[in-house]
Order: C-alpha cells, then structure tokens, then sequence
C-alpha cells in the first residue's frame, strides 16, 4: 500500500491511520527501520509535528519502538489490544479464576467496612435475587451478578469496583451459558440461594473469614462446573 498526501483533516488519525496500515498490511515488517520524521512528513504532506503524534500512537499500540541514536523500528505487526478486548477473548475459565481473587478479597473486606447503607443494599439484592427465580436464566444471572456487585461495594475499595465491573460482560454470558447447558435451575429456580444468604449474613456480623470462605466455595464449585463444559 503506497503512501499518498493525506486530506486537511484529522491530520494526526489519517497519519497514524496510514502508518499503521503499512505495518499490517506488511509493507514495513517487524524489524524494519522507519523513514526519517522528515521524509515520512514530505511523504504524507504533514507536518513533522503531526507525524511525530502518529509514530507516538503507534508506539503506544505496540506497533513501534524508538531506539535511542538508532530509529524507530517496527516491532510487531498487530497492535496490542486493550484490556476489555482482552477480557472479551478470554476464557470464561480464566476470567472466574481472576474473577475470585477479586471478590474473595472483596468479601473479606466488606464484612470490616460495610455500613449500614451497603448492608441494606446487600439484603435488597438478595431479595432481588430471590425473585429474579420465577424470570428466566438472563434475568436470574443479572440480579446474581448485582449481588455480587453489592458486596464488592460494599469493600469501598475503588479498584475492586473497577475490576468486577470490567469482568461483568464476559461472566454474564458464561454464567448463563452454563445454566442453559447443565441445566442447573430446573429443580432449584434459586440456585445457590444459601450460600449467597450466608456471604451477607457473615458480612453482616463482620465476620471477615467465613465471608471469604463461604463466597470461595460458592465460586470454587461454579469453576469446577465451567471447566467440565
């Protein structure tokens, strides 16, 4: 693919547009030294300002890697991919894996911070979660998945919130894969309801310890079930 003038606008995305299609088009393979900011500007019709924002985007993709005194190489042919594509291509395994070192120690926590508006929201989730029963697997997996979301605030570590949110796509869909496949509420509509009531229960007393260990049965056995998938 032949660089070309670009058009007046945007000019730093069309340069880091075309640049980036040169090394994944395979036009500049891995290895391979850029053309000076200078001749790269009179090529493109840019600025060397412009094309200096565009070798810096594509360095931040993991595309390009300046070496002191030396260049700028091309390193790898496919940018990086950002954290929530990442989590979107992982095994749902994998992400329940992660998924209990973040709410295990969640738990922990919330049963030493939790007020009382973060119980009053942990026992309105339950009682969701209850009702949620009688609807189908989508809807029973959403007030599942706010539960836990409850007691993962209720820990007010930010960070925490954070992770179990970016998680919350990629479990959806395999939580409610695996109740379609092994057909886990067809005798028990409200699957897991005494384990989830025992997590707010401990956190409630404060009891830090069988917070944890109770929500790490619960998720040791939903892993166990997802890796006989």
């Amino acid at each position: 693919m032949p660089l070309g003038a670009l058009r007046p606008s945007p000019l730093v995305e069309q340069a880091t547009q075309h640049l980036r299609d040169q090394i994944t088009g395979g036009q500049w393979p891995v290895g391979t030294k850029l053309p000076a900011e200078t001749a790269l500007a009179k090529t493109l019709g840019v600025g060397r300002s412009t094309v200096r924002e565009a070798l810096r985007a594509l360095a931040g993709a993991g595309l390009l890697q300046a070496r002191q005194g030396a260049g700028v190489f091309v390193i790898a042919d496919e940018p990086e991919k950002d954290w929530a594509t990442r989590l979107r291509q992982a095994a749902v395994t994998d992400i329940y894996e992660v998924r209990m070192l973040v709410e295990v120690q969640a738990a922990r926590l919330a049963a030493q911070r939790r007020t009382k508006a973060d119980l009053t929201a942990m026992q309105t989730a339950l009682d969701a979660r209850r009702a949620a029963s009688d609807g189908d697997d989508a809807a029973f997996v959403d007030a599942d998945i706010a539960l836990h979301a409850a007691v993962v605030a209720g820990a007010h570590n930010p960070v925490l919130t954070d992770l179990f949110v970016e998680f919350i796509p990629a479990l959806r869909k395999g939580l409610i894969d695996l109740l379609d496949i092994l057909g886990l509420r067809a005798h028990e509509p409200n699957h897991g309801d005494a384990a989830h009531d025992a997590l707010v229960r401990a956190i409630e007393r404060g009891d830090a310890d069988i917070a944890g260990s109770t929500l790490q049965a619960e998720l040791e056995q939903t892993l166990a079930r997802l890796h006989r998938l």
